[in-house]
């Protein structure tokens, strides 16, 4: 009984770290400004129409809820970061788009009964769940026999995925069971996780064109400043300058080899399916 009640409150711990680190910076002008793309893109790919009772899971401030919404569909957002909303409500209201609901819930726990929604949608949000298998599990769930299953998540190789790895050596321990969130963007993880729940599964790797960053450490100021896990990484590290410097020598390395002098291509997977009948 011990050991369960210590497993609950790690969980809970873990889920209030999640919470915390996503709220910092300013992740709506990332989903904004650099991002903005992949979420009309993953609709489109999802043939996302009017009618439709849609889910985004793990939301952010709406960058698949809004592109849904737009397609006339009725959309819920939800998110374990509820301070995300502030902006996609703004949105919402400047672009005349009525029929979203804003709901703060766990990937891992999703309150809605199984089979409620014509499409699940996520866009680089499930992937940061920390337990991968009880969120494709939610994802399927939810989803009524026949429906869309779609996801955009950053590849292992890619340049967000590289920057994860050259952010674990600076970063807290993770705790037991936790996967590392670049584990979504393989495609062979994908199949293991969905398996036959999943019918035409179809993975294909694409790339973001970022073109946003003058020079690398262009990059390097922006995600210091808005992008939470790296926000979190260098609070972590804050009072040990030798350690700073190394990781910024590090990410600036890394943005170096992928900057052409013109932009960044950042690879992810775009994940489509429908749930098995």
């Amino acid at each position: 009984m011990t050991d369960s009640i210590d497993t609950i409150a790690a969980d809970r711990a873990l889920k209030a770290a999640h919470r915390s680190m996503w709220a910092m910076g300013d992740y709506p002008a990332i989903a904004a400004e650099v991002v903005g793309e992949l979420g009309p893109m993953l609709v489109h790919a999802c043939s996302i129409s009017p009618g439709q009772r849609v889910l985004d899971v793990a939301a952010g401030s709406g960058n698949v809820a809004l592109a849904a919404a737009a397609c006339g569909a009725h959309v819920v957002a939800s998110d374990l970061t509820p301070e995300l909303f502030d902006e996609g409500r703004r949105l919402a209201a400047e672009r005349g788009l009525t029929d979203i609901e804003w709901r703060e819930a766990d990937a891992e726990a999703l309150p809605w009964k199984d089979g409620e929604f014509d499409a699940v949608l996520s866009c680089i949000g499930v992937m940061f769940a920390p337990h991968h298998r009880a969120g494709a599990d939610e994802m399927i769930r939810v989803a009524r026999p026949g429906a869309s299953i779609g996801m955009v998540n950053w590849t292992p190789t890619g340049f967000i995925g590289r920057m994860f790895a050259a952010l674990k050596p600076y970063a807290a321990p993770p705790p037991p069971g936790a996967q590392p969130p670049p584990l979504w963007g393989d495609e062979a993880h994908v199949r293991e996780l969905f398996g036959d729940r999943v019918a035409d599964l179809q993975c294909t790797r694409k790339k973001l064109v970022v073109d946003m960053f003058a020079e690398p450490d262009g990059f390097l100021d922006y995600f210091k400043a808005k992008y939470g896990p790296t926000i979190a990484v260098y609070s972590r590290i804050e009072a040990e300058p030798d350690k700073v410097r190394a990781l910024d020598a590090v990410l600036r390395e890394l943005a170096e080899e992928f900057y052409d002098g013109t932009s960044m291509e950042w690879e992810y997977l775009l994940v489509t399916g429908r749930r098995a009948e």
